[in-house]
């Protein structure tokens, strides 16, 4: 997240046969004897809207990715009361209804209260039609992420549209990536690491021994938690960064909500 923590999500948990018990939950096993179910769960919850919010989001409102964004384009018509704009405004929704989710605001607002309720609402593309855009036989795109304004001929609209949505969260994708690779940094004593919870925001790459006691002492002593052990490991030494003896692999270790 933006403040340097983790936010846990997408996790397994096994229950063993505690909720089996609870519930009375069995199974007749190979020689027909009823025993207790051992369980686990994995999820990815609601919490994520939450990640989405403070990865993305800035001090505007929301900035959602276009593939999970309940409205992808909203339409607001500019000066929608001369003639012809609001049936242009429709004909364009819906024409994009077709490959996106996109939704026409005729209300009585003005435009700029538009603008900034969709900015807020993380609409990922705003796009503007008024009566010269009409004589003109083109739109304004405007991207919720960079706030960049883009004219774009209404024969072109499907393809630029579906450009702007890959374009878009590419961008959000290696704007979160770059921030991450900066928020993370190395220790390979528990000096350093120490120094490091307290001063350097995000995360922090050490090796650990496996045993628990030191997991336990740097939770208790450093404030952070084993958070990630990546598939595809780096040596940042070859002692644990708490008891100085062998290291059995490299930890991601953070603080967390």
């Amino acid at each position: 997240m933006h403040d340097g923590k983790a936010l846990q999500s997408g996790t397994s948990h096994y229950f063993g046969d505690g909720f089996a018990k609870a519930f009375d939950i069995k199974f007749a096993d190979k020689d027909s004897q009823l025993k207790y179910v051992h369980e686990t769960s994995w999820g990815l919850s609601t919490r994520v809207i939450g990640a989405i919010i403070m990865v993305h989001g800035d001090d505007s409102g929301l900035i959602l990715p276009p593939r999970v964004a309940p409205v992808q384009v909203v339409i607001v018509p500019v000066a929608q009361h001369k003639e012809g704009v609001l049936e242009k405004a429709e004909e364009l929704r819906k024409s994009i209804s077709a490959y996106a989710r996109v939704k026409l605001d005729a209300s009585d607002k003005k435009p700029g209260w538009k603008f900034s309720e969709y900015e807020m609402k993380g609409v990922p593309v705003r796009l503007e039609v008024g009566p010269k855009d009409i004589e003109q036989n083109q739109v304004v795109l405007v991207r919720r992420d960079t706030r960049e304004k883009t004219i774009v001929p209404m024969d072109e609209l499907e393809t630029k549209l579906q450009e702007l949505f890959d374009d878009i969260h590419n961008s959000l994708y290696e704007k979160a990536l770059v921030r991450l690779e900066n928020m993370t940094s190395e220790a390979s004593d528990f000096d350093s690491l120490k120094v490091a919870a307290e001063t350097k925001p995000g995360f922090i790459k050490a090796m650990w021994c496996g045993k628990l006691s030191c997991e336990e002492k740097i939770k208790e002593e450093a404030g952070l938690s084993s958070r990630c052990m990546p598939f595809e490991q780096e040596e940042i030494s070859k002692t644990c960064v708490c008891c100085g003896e062998k290291a059995e692999q490299m930890v991601v270790w953070g603080k967390a909500y």
